[in-house]
Formats: C-alpha cells, sequence, structure tokens
C-alpha cells in the first residue's frame, strides 16, 4: 500500500508543479489555491509512505515520478521543446525510479 501512496504522491507532484507555473508567481488565485491542495496531499502521501519505505528508496522513486511527469505533462500540454536528449534524460529518470524499486524488494511495505 505504501508504494501505491507514494506513485500517487509523485503524481501529485506533476500537479503541483504545473499549478505552480500556472499560477504566475501567485499572482492567480486558482491555480495558487491549486497548487497548495496538490502540495500538502503531496507531502502528506509521501509523509505517510515513508512510515515503512526506506527515505533514500521513497525520495528519490517520489522526486522521479514527479520529475518525468511534469516534462513529459509539459511537453504535451505546454509546448515545451522535445529533443533526443530530453527523450532519453526521461527514459533515464524512469529507469533509475524502477532500478530504486527493485533495490528495495528486501524492504517491508
Amino acid at each position: 500500500m505504501a508504494w501505491i501512496v507514494l506513485v500517487l504522491s509523485g503524481m501529485l507532484e506533476a500537479g503541483w508543479a504545473l499549478s505552480l507555473k500556472a499560477s504566475d508567481g501567485f499572482s492567480r488565485l486558482w491555480p495558487s489555491v491549486l497548487f497548495v491542495v496538490l502540495l500538502v496531499a503531496s507531502m502528506g502521501g509521501l509523509a505517510w509512505a515513508l512510515k515503512s519505505l526506506p527515505v533514500g528508496i521513497a525520495y528519490g522513486v517520489w522526486v522521479g515520478i514527479g520529475a518525468a511527469l511534469t516534462a513529459v505533462l509539459a511537453i504535451v500540454f505546454l509546448g515545451e521543446s522535445v529533443s533526443v536528449l530530453k527523450v532519453v534524460s526521461l527514459v533515464l529518470i524512469v529507469a533509475g525510479v524502477v532500478g530504486l524499486n527493485l533495490s528495495s524488494s528486501g524492504a517491508h511495505a
């Protein structure tokens, strides 16, 4: 269950990052409110998952999911540039997340 919460929290990280961009420096009310809600939910999920997962692995997975998903969503929805190097880098992030997950197969979740 901790892994499921961690993955969902990583996905919420992408949500708060995109909301932060949409808030335009906290000058727009509703994207700013959404940022706070998603940030609290994301951090709360991470905190809950850390009760049973190792911090180094859990934090790495959380950040990796958030960073990779944020980059993909920014490319798809915000028109950010895409390049071979960017795609390869995103694949490496995903590989790192999978590797961290596999490395913790002995950890209790």
